[in-house]
């Protein structure tokens, strides 16, 4: 029997395991994020399977944690570290996590990289200082993750070595793959980031307003006119035998040859006509 999630993700069956009850709160997370509705049913799809194996070797909802997902990758397939499911599963651990579902684990230090510390401290940042939701977090955190790895990979992050160039040509290589609210949502990040690197350190630049603004056109390209038959048609099937068609013959014909917008038409008076 179908079972239906968040109005826009249906699976087969209803969910079972552990994860079972927060799959709708994920869904919507992700849907808050800008993720297509593709997306979002491949990441509930994913959760729900992720759940089903968790209950299938015992392993309760406090049990659970960032291992997990690479052990069930791994029950399904050899090729764990090009298995497209790998960050879909990590935002699922990120979620749980920032919803305290499951503990916050401290990372062995040998394992975890000045970039994902820094980010571990911008994001209780977020929660401490900022007070922020956690479908918020989930949408920033990624943004600055993959911007600090562009930046300084598995080296060393210093901060105070950033410069307007490096934000500039983060936001210019990754928008190009990215419908506008993806792409709105980064820059909104980045700036949340840079704000905490301010605030952090008072001596440094103020780089906010080097992140680049995110064109918001309704429509990508400039509209066509429509053409001359169609105004023709359009015209000669108007009835003007009646007032009413004559009106509408006489603002069609404005709009059409005169290129007048629909407001001067509106407002439109006699004295206006020499």
């Amino acid at each position: 029997m179908r079972h239906r999630i968040n109005q826009q993700v249906v699976l087969s069956q209803a969910p079972d395991g552990p994860l079972a009850s927060w799959l709708e709160g994920f869904a919507d997370a992700a849907s808050r994020r800008g993720y297509a509705r593709a997306s979002i049913c491949r990441r509930i799809r994913v959760a729900a399977d992720f759940s089903l194996w968790l209950k299938q070797e015992g392993i309760g909802l406090n049990c659970i944690n960032s291992e997990h997902p690479a052990q069930y990758l791994r029950s399904r397939t050899r090729h764990v570290r090009s298995h497209p499911d790998a960050p879909r599963l990590r935002h699922l651990i990120d979620f749980l996590r920032l919803e305290a579902v499951i503990p916050t684990e401290t990372i062995p230090l040998g394992r975890e990289t000045e970039a994902e510390r820094c980010v571990l401290a911008y994001e209780q940042y977020l929660i401490d200082t900022r007070g922020l939701a956690t479908a918020t977090i989930l949408g920033y955190v990624p943004f600055v993750r993959a911007f600090l790895r562009h930046r300084f990979g598995t080296g060393q992050v210093t901060l105070s070595t950033l410069r307007a160039g490096d934000i500039v040509g983060f936001v210019q290589q990754q928008a190009p793959g990215m419908n506008k609210q993806r792409a709105k949502l980064m820059t909104t990040a980045l700036r949340s980031f840079l704000h905490y690197v301010r605030y952090r350190d008072e001596g440094m630049p103020d780089l906010v307003g080097a992140v680049p603004v995110v064109a918001n056109w309704s429509m990508d390209c400039v509209p066509r006119a429509i053409p001359a038959a169609q105004i023709h048609r359009l015209l000669t099937s108007i009835d003007r035998g009646t007032a009413m068609g004559r009106r509408d013959y006489a603002i069609l014909l404005l709009l059409a040859r005169l290129g007048l917008r629909l407001s001067e038409v509106t407002f439109l008076e006699l004295d206006d006509i020499d």
